[in-house]
């Protein structure tokens, strides 16, 4: 997998404001931009563990930590499933 590095400008006293270290920032970054590309279905959960640099396990174990689905299926999604199957 390449990797695709992005520059983002911040106010220079923005780790101290939120009395954060650069690494814990980026992460927060990374998980963020994951979860909201998943919610938008842009991207599916595996592609969202990846953006956020975690397993897919440990994503949907913090999705599920917040509360934040790790099924974006709707019920009519399920019932058109459940159709097909039989």
């Amino acid at each position: 997998m390449t990797l695709q590095t992005i520059h983002i400008d911040f106010p220079s006293d923005i780790l101290l404001t939120i009395n954060e270290s650069e690494k814990d920032l980026k992460k927060r970054i990374k998980f963020s931009l994951a979860v909201q590309l998943y919610l938008e279905d842009k991207v599916t959960i595996g592609k969202a563990a990846q953006i956020a640099g975690m397993s897919h396990f440990a994503f949907e174990t913090a999705l599920s930590e917040q509360r934040i689905p790790i099924s974006l299926l709707s019920a009519e999604d399920i019932r058109k499933d459940m159709e097909k199957l039989k």
